[in-house]
């Protein structure tokens, strides 16, 4: 009997698949962060993955082709929005019970950006953190927003014709049955995409005003604890809450920055078989724009009082830059007719039938 319950738990296991237990871990991980305290050296490691995590994601963001090859996105988003709030618990936690004991309190990641972006001035640190907010929340992640409510919607109204579209296609023989088939099953998909993509950038503006939240809520309980219970004078408590704060939400902030673009990138993305470099870098490179854009530099260059060697430099460089892109259209053009008159040479010549004579 024990033999057969420990050859079926060995089979049990064969068969079970470790990339399965991811999610959960991330789940357990972030219920942890938001009940038991981190020390400093966990707070900087998490708070680095944070800002690796958020770097994978746009790197993959920028290099898909159409939105369908990330249909992950809307899930990932919402395990990155909760992993970087539940960090911004645990940090706060130490920030409100440790900051009285120096600014590396909170662990050094946390301390450098928040000298970095100080740099001596509070009042400066404070105010390019609060810009950094504003442009995150009401620049990239409304614009996001909304494009992500106009497309789920639009999607849906499509959807209609386009079944109509395969049916159509189906019944005149154009395509066959496992064809009509796969196109159901991307238009199913696509339709549900941007409808999560609709709720997920609610994530990222509920993420942007909780850190505007979190800031509000560190400066002011900092303040009180630190002049309340460890007896300090209001300079005192105001150099290390605003630093600790500052470089919390900074370090929070630039994650959260670059998954906003990331959401803007994906719903903002033309469906083509080019990644959004390649299309970028095609259609910019337009030798008119250029050359036109070159005159105009020279021009403001030449008005008095201006920086006339940096609009000049500038305009010589677009120019510079418009003439390679001829140059490549030039030579691209003739390496196509070398090659069309090296097939027509190599093709045997058409033998002459009565129709011709």
């Amino acid at each position: 009997m024990s033999t057969l319950s420990l050859s079926t738990i060995r089979q049990n296991l064969s068969k079970f698949e470790t990339a399965g237990l991811t999610m959960p871990a991330v789940v357990l991980l972030i219920m942890a962060m938001l009940v038991l305290p981190l020390p400093p050296v966990f707070l900087d490691f998490f708070f680095t993955f944070n800002i690796v995590c958020a770097l994978v994601v746009i790197m993959i963001a920028i290099g898909t082709k159409k939105p369908l090859e990330f249909s992950s996105f809307p899930t990932v988003l919402l395990f990155a929005t909760m992993l970087r709030l539940a960090l911004n618990v645990a940090s706060t936690r130490v920030i409100l019970v440790n900051g009285h004991e120096g600014t590396h309190a909170a662990g050094k990641v946390v301390a450098a950006f928040g000298e970095f972006v100080i740099a001596g001035n509070y009042v400066v640190g404070l105010i390019i953190f609060v810009i950094l907010m504003i442009i995150n929340f009401i620049v990239v992640t409304k614009g996001a927003g909304r494009v992500s409510e106009v497309n789920a919607r639009f999607t849906l109204d499509a959807m209609p014709g386009k079944q109509m579209s395969i049916d159509a296609d189906l019944n005149a023989g154009l395509i066959d049955q496992e064809t009509a088939k796969k196109r159901r099953a991307e238009l199913s998909q696509e339709s549900d995409f941007f409808g999560s993509m609709d709720g997920a950038s609610k994530f990222v503006s509920g993420d942007a005003i909780a850190g505007l939240l979190i800031l509000i809520i560190n400066i002011v309980g900092g303040l009180a604890i630190g002049i309340m219970q460890h007896n300090l004078s209001f300079t005192e408590a105001g150099k290390l809450y605003v630093l600790l704060t500052i470089g919390d939400g900074l370090v929070a902030q630039i994650p959260s920055l670059l998954l906003s673009l990331a959401t803007a990138i994906i719903v903002t993305r033309v469906t083509t078989s080019e990644s959004i470099t390649e299309q970028a870098t095609r259609q910019l490179a337009n030798p008119t724009a250029l050359f036109i854009s070159a005159c105009i530099l020279i021009i403001l260059g030449m008005v008095p009082g201006m920086p006339h060697l940096m609009f000049i430099t500038l305009a010589l460089a677009t120019a510079g830059l418009g003439l390679m892109v001829i140059t490549r259209e030039v030579q691209h053009e003739r390496q196509e007719e070398q090659a069309a008159e090296a097939a027509a040479a190599t093709e045997p010549p058409k033998e002459l039938d009565w129709d011709d004579v």
